[in-house]
C-alpha cells in the first residue's frame, strides 16, 4: 500500500479540538494494561513538532488493510435492529462523531475506541470481488443489505480507496437490494448507481441529521458534511429519483431535541419521504468520550443539565443495553419527544411511502460463465 494511493494527511486547525471528537484516547477495556492519553497531550506533542517556519506537521491518517474472506454478514436479530445483512467496506470512521455506538467495535482490533476510532482505520480492498462471490451463492436469496450498518462507507477515505462505489456497482448490475445511511455529501458522486438501484425498487439512502446548527455540528461531527450540504444532498437524490428517509439521530436531550420540528420541516421540503428518530446512545467508554466532549464543548451548567436529562431518558443511567429501551429510552422526557415527532412527521407528509424494496430484478453474477448452468434468469454482467 502505498501512502500517495491510501493515506491522507491534514493541516491541524488552531484549538484543542483539532477537527477530532474525541478528545481521549482511552485504554483497551479488553487490555489488563491500559494507557489513557489526554487530548491535550496530544495536542502538545503536535505543537512541539512545528517546523521552524511556524508552519504544523500534519497529522497522518493510517489504513490498515482487511483481508476478510467473507464480506456480506448476518446480523444477530434483536427487536430493534430492522435488517439481516451488512456489509461494511471500512471499519473506523474518519468522521470522528464524538457519540457514534460504534465506536467500542475498535477495541476488538486492539485499538482505542477514542482517537484511534478517528485516525486508524481498517479497509477492505476486495469487497467488491468477495461480494460478486456471494451474491453468486445459490444460498443467496437477495434479501435487503444495509451498508453503513457501523461506520459510514461515504467516509472521506472513500475519495480515493472507492471501495463501497465498487460494491455499489456489483449490487447496480445484479438488482441486489441495498440502503445506507450516510452523513456525507459525498453520496451525490454515485447518484448514477442508486438512481439505477431506485429504478428497480432496489435501493434507498438514509441521511442522518442530528442538528440544523453547522457550529454544533461541527463540533460533534468534525469530519461529516455541514447540515446544508446533507440538505444538498437529500435534495439532489430526490430530484434523481432516488428514495430518502432521514434520521433525526442521536436525539440529545437538553441540546438537540428542540429542533425537532425545523428538523423534520426541512427534510419534508428538502423531498425526503421518511423520518425516523433515536436517542443518543453511550455503550462502554463512549460515555467517557461524550461527558468529556461535553465539558469541552457546552457551558459548564448546560453540559450538567444534558447529562441530567440523559440520565432521566436511561432510567437514572448514561446507557441501557436492553433491546427494548436503548434506540429509544423511556420516561416523559422520551415521550414528549415522540409525540413532537408523530404530530410533525404528519404535518409534513412523512412516512408515508412504506413499500419494502424489491428483490424482483435480482440476477446472479456471471462468474466466468458458470452460474447459466444454474439459473433459470440471464446472470449479470461478469
Amino acid at each position: 500500500m502505498s501512502e500517495d494511493d491510501f493515506s491522507y494527511r491534514d493541516a491541524l486547525p488552531n484549538g484543542p479540538a483539532h477537527r477530532r471528537g474525541a478528545g481521549v484516547n482511552p485504554g483497551n477495556r479488553f487490555e489488563s494494561v491500559r494507557l489513557h492519553v489526554l487530548g491535550e497531550e496530544i495536542d502538545r506533542q503536535w505543537v512541539e513538532r512545528q517546523n521552524g517556519d511556524g508552519s504544523t506537521n500534519r497529522v497522518e491518517r493510517q489504513v490498515f488493510l482487511d483481508r476478510t474472506q467473507r464480506i456480506i454478514n448476518h446480523v444477530v436479530k434483536t427487536s430493534d435492529v430492522p435488517f439481516d445483512w451488512t456489509l461494511n467496506p471500512y471499519r473506523g470512521c474518519e468522521h470522528g462523531c464524538i457519540y457514534c455506538f460504534a465506536r467500542p467495535y475498535h477495541e476488538y482490533l486492539g485499538f482505542s475506541c477514542g482517537l484511534d476510532f478517528e485516525t486508524k482505520l481498517m479497509a477492505k480492498p476486495d469487497a467488491a470481488k468477495l461480494l460478486r462471490q456471494e451474491l453468486a451463492s445459490p444460498r443467496w436469496r437477495a434479501e435487503p443489505i444495509v451498508m453503513s450498518a457501523t461506520t459510514d462507507i461515504y467516509q472521506p477515505i472513500e475519495h480515493k480507496m472507492r471501495i463501497a462505489r465498487q460494491c455499489l456497482e456489483v449490487m447496480a448490475d445484479c438488482g441486489q437490494p441495498v440502503t445506507t445511511m450516510t452523513k456525507s455529501a459525498l453520496v451525490l458522486r454515485d447518484t448514477d448507481l442508486w438512481s439505477r438501484l431506485a429504478g428497480m425498487n432496489a435501493g434507498r439512502v438514509t441521511i442522518t441529521l442530528v442538528t440544523l446548527d453547522a457550529e454544533l455540528a461541527q463540533k460533534l461531527e468534525p469530519r461529516a458534511s455541514s447540515p446544508a450540504g446533507r440538505l444538498r444532498a437529500i435534495r439532489e437524490l430526490t430530484a434523481a429519483g432516488v428514495p430518502v428517509t432521514v434520521n433525526v439521530a442521536p436525539i440529545i436531550p437538553g441540546l438537540t431535541d428542540v429542533e425537532m420540528p425545523q428538523i423534520l420541516q426541512a427534510v419534508a421540503e428538502a423531498g425526503a419521504r421518511r423520518a425516523a428518530w433515536a436517542l443518543l446512545r453511550l455503550p462502554y467508554q463512549v460515555k467517557d468520550l461524550f461527558l468529556d466532549w461535553l465539558t469541552r464543548s457546552v457551558h459548564p451548567d448546560r453540559a450538567r443539565k444534558v447529562e441530567s436529562l440523559i440520565r432521566q431518558a436511561r432510567g437514572g443511567k448514561l446507557y441501557e443495553a436492553s433491546y427494548a429501551s436503548r434506540r429509544h429510552g423511556r420516561g416523559p422526557i422520551v415521550d414528549q419527544i415522540a409525540q413532537t415527532f408523530d404530530v410533525f412527521t404528519r404535518k409534513y407528509g412523512l412516512n408515508r411511502d412504506i413499500r419494502p424494496l424489491s428483490t424482483a430484478h435480482f440476477r446472479r453474477p456471471d462468474l466466468d460463465g458458470q452460474m447459466r448452468l444454474f439459473e433459470g434468469g440471464d446472470a449479470c454482467d461478469g
